[in-house]
């Protein structure tokens, strides 16, 4: 029987690792290497060794909605897209409120995990840890839960680059990158057209003397405001889209997306069109490129061919002088050092786990990896879905399936991964965001049933239908049941807009009688129009009748 669970880092994963391991009675330890929590959002001025970094100006490009976990909302008056320092207040917020803190010890890293030599029998493991003051301990422990995320080995990959050696510049990995100070009135190569590419390529812009944006093979560029400046998740990552998905070709959704993409900023004109299809890989999100090439604070090039002293030759054989520096955005290596190599099952490019979650050839289920997926989602509910189908199944109460069973389907998802998605040794894996939540949470029993919810509660239906796939769905029924869920999806439109509500603004209506005899001017306070329910003051000051906006059409009016 599984009691005492450790797990490793105290980012988002391994923040929502320890809650579940309380709410199903298990005893969880969590060691952090740093001095706090966070993980990946915790900015450091200085990069530190094997762990994540970001750059001061982070701000998420996955609105607040869809990536809070799903029994703790993130305050309505946060912004839509955080800044990391916002994120890292909410992460504080949640360890506080469900006392996560004190299972936690923190400047201590994890130096090897192992089977006990009784593992067999017991399913238990051995973790050595190191303290800030060098000391080791040896711990046992009846599970472990690896949260140690992605994004802390920097893939750089200067055999690549014929003659970096006789570059007179400065180089170095996005991982380095901090901000703009440094590359003030300079000629700047950006390589790599991922969001941190994107990002510091944008932002270098705006001080430097010339920026370049090198691909090897272009990116589909999407902003984060959809119609009427909504998030774009919000709007577009509903299940009516993904029922979509499941019952249209997808080289039709994909030049669907693509033509809609192409009428706000035509791609092949601004040197952006990709050799790929839209939904093919992950696209870059941002709001500022186009904008930037467009003035021409960043130029796209093709791949680099070869770097000559400060001159750096792209496989079109154009030709950029001067250069001062190079910044390699060129991702992120992957690596559990402290795990036995007999582990970890490979599978094409990555590392072969049931469901992206379980080693399939271990004896006993007691070590589960939580975090280490891709998808266009937030990390957030994710992890916390996998924390929550983990804890369940140490706790006894799911099952998984024998090794074989898993062996088999670990093989068939890198098939489907390869054959719907283009992935790599740096981006080795791929889900669709719904699609994957909803299967880990069949595994623990709190998927929505839609049929359900039409016959015994057809307002939530409509919503959880049209609306957004927020994490609070996941909350309505079955184990780990939240009483707010309900009200936390019916109210997720108004947290959206309570940011805005930074200076009151009324929309001047006029509405005539059928014969045009009279006309009648209206007042509405915009937040009241933002919800679709007003009542409307006519010019003569007295109250009217309680309007409902359906589509901003005002279906009939009585004054």
């Amino acid at each position: 029987m599984v009691r005492t669970v450790a797990v490793i880092g105290a980012g988002p994963s391994g923040l929502t690792s320890i809650k579940s391991c309380l709410e199903e009675g298990l005893e969880p330890t969590c060691f952090e290497s740093s001095d706090d929590i966070g993980g990946l959002w915790k900015f450091k001025e200085v990069s530190e060794p094997n762990r994540a970094s970001i750059y001061r100006s982070l701000t998420i490009n996955i609105s607040k909605e869809m990536m809070c976990f799903s029994d703790f909302p993130i305050p309505a008056d946060y912004p839509n897209y955080m800044h990391h320092s916002r994120i890292l207040q909410y992460f504080r917020l949640y360890a506080e409120h469900f006392k996560l803190l004190q299972h936690i010890s923190f400047q201590t890293s994890v130096r090897s995990v192992r089977q006990r030599p009784d593992f067999s029998h017991s399913g238990q493991w051995e973790v050595v840890t190191e303290n800030r003051e060098g000391q080791e301990e040896r711990h046992m422990f009846d599970s472990v839960i690896v949260c140690s995320g992605h994004y802390s080995y920097p893939h750089l990959p200067l055999k690549d680059f014929s003659g970096i050696e006789s570059f007179e510049g400065k180089y170095f990995h996005s991982w380095d990158y901090k901000g703009p100070e440094d590359l003030y009135g300079k000629r700047v190569v950006v390589i790599g057209i991922g969001n941190s590419g994107g990002d510091i390529a944008v932002e270098s812009s705006r001080v430097a003397k010339q920026v370049y944006l090198s691909t090897r093979r272009g990116a589909w560029v999407i902003r984060v405001l959809s119609d009427n400046g909504l998030p774009v998740d919000m709007k577009y990552n509903t299940r009516f889209v993904h029922i979509l998905f499941q019952l249209l070709p997808v080289n039709w959704l994909s030049w669907f997306g693509e033509k809609k993409l192409n009428a706000m900023y035509d791609h092949t004109m601004y040197a952006l069109k990709p050799k790929h299809r839209l939904f093919s890989t992950i696209p870059v999100i941002n709001d500022e490129l186009p904008n930037k090439i467009l003035t021409g604070g960043v130029m796209v090039k093709p791949n680099v061919q070869q770097i000559r002293g400060s001159s750096v030759v792209f496989e079109d054989g154009s030709v950029v002088d001067k250069v001062d520096v190079i910044v390699f955005a060129t991702g992120y290596n992957y690596d559990f050092p402290f795990l036995p190599s007999n582990v970890m099952h490979k599978s094409g490019h990555r590392v072969g786990l049931y469901k992206h979650v379980f080693p399939p050839t271990l004896e006993h289920p007691t070590m589960a990896v939580v975090g280490f997926i891709h998808a266009l989602g937030a990390i957030m509910p994710q992890a916390e879905m996998q924390s929550r189908w983990v804890t369940r199944v140490f706790k006894g109460h799911k099952k998984l399936p024998s090794n074989q069973a898993m062996l088999k389907a670990v093989e068939y998802d890198t098939k489907d991964m390869d054959k719907n998605y283009i992935v790599s040794k740096l981006v080795p894996l791929q889900v669709d965001f719904v699609s994957y939540m909803d299967d880990i949470a069949g595994e623990v029993g709190v998927r929505p049933s839609l049929a359900w919810l039409f016959f015994t509660d057809y307002p939530l239906f409509k919503r959880v239908l049209w609306g957004p796939v927020t994490a609070y769905q996941y909350r309505i029924t079955g184990p780990g049941k939240w009483s707010g869920a309900r009200q936390a999806i019916f109210t997720q439109f108004e947290r959206m807009f309570q940011p805005f509500k930074t200076r009151q603004v009324t929309y001047l209506l006029y509405i005539h009688t059928e014969d045009a005899s009279k006309i009648f001017v209206f007042k509405i306070n915009v937040h009241w129009y933002q919800k679709g329910y007003y009542t409307m003051m006519c010019c003569s000051a007295h109250p009217c009748t309680r309007w409902r906006r359906s589509r901003d059409v005002l279906w009939w009016a009585v004054c």
